[in-house]
């Protein structure tokens, strides 16, 4: 991702998140901070899909469309916070490699695990994907519930099987 593909980021935000859109500037500044966890997916010179992760403490949520200010030191847990498509380009295959591609950057950088929420009854994907559920504190099950029901933080650990 480069800030040339802002643009396009927001777009498929705004289609695949309608619920929880996030400004323009939180994209900015994730890529800002680490744009090792920023990919996305090109078709045409158009932006049809994107993944963003970054370090961030285990068993924390970031708040949704608020700047983060910085980032953990350690890179031992990465927070994937968004994976999205436009809906043109759903269903074909496209989260499998980015998924492994970000398992391998982070790998070799030394990460241990990979954390998300899964919202919108995509619990099942995310388990497809190696991740599992993670019970949480009362203030991370509280967190969650911004997300809408059935919001699950899951982790996969970087040390097991491959897909």
């Amino acid at each position: 991702m480069t800030g040339a593909d802002i643009d396009g980021v927001v777009a498929v935000a705004r289609s695949a998140f309608p619920e929880h859109f996030e400004a323009r500037a939180c994209f900015e500044e994730r890529l800002a901070l680490f744009p090792e966890g920023c990919f996305v997916l090109d078709r045409d010179g158009q932006v049809a899909g994107y993944l963003i992760a970054y370090p961030w403490p285990r068993g924390a949520i970031p708040p949704l469309n608020s700047a983060l200010g910085a980032l953990p030191p350690s890179i031992e847990d990465v927070y994937l916070h968004d994976l999205a498509f436009a809906p043109e380009a759903r269903g074909q295959g496209h989260a499998r490699p980015i998924v492994q591609r970000l398992v391998e950057e982070m790998r070799g950088r030394g990460a241990r695990r990979i954390a998300l929420v899964s919202v919108n009854g995509t619990r099942g994907f995310w388990q497809a994907m190696g991740f599992a559920p993670v019970a949480g504190d009362e203030a991370l099950s509280r967190k969650l519930e911004s997300y809408g029901e059935g919001a699950c933080y899951m982790v996969r650990e970087l040390q097991g099987v491959e897909l």
